[in-house]
């Protein structure tokens, strides 16, 4: 059986940990993109909403808030601040 060169095993390793962040980073620039059209969506949404429907004001962004955190517990974003910014 032969031996490992360990200079060799160490570049080996360095490169497959590159490979993973690289990854890793691609997959996050991705989710990114994805995060910021659906902010996007929701903040026009909301303006639509309240231009045709004149008694859509603040109480809506509220209970929108609630309404989401509900559905979606422990994701961050969705207070009602955050969707005063997008809207």
């Amino acid at each position: 059986m032969a031996k490992i060169d360990q200079t060799e095993f160490a570049q080996f390793v360095s490169e497959v940990k590159d490979k993973i962040r690289q990854a890793q980073y691609e997959a996050l620039k991705v989710v990114n993109k994805h995060l910021i059209d659906l902010y996007w969506h929701l903040g026009k949404m909301i303006v639509e909403r309240q231009e045709s429907h004149g008694c859509w004001g603040k109480s809506v962004v509220e209970n929108l808030s609630q309404e989401l955190q509900k559905e979606f517990p422990g994701v961050q974003g969705y207070s009602s601040q955050n969707l005063w910014y997008i809207r």
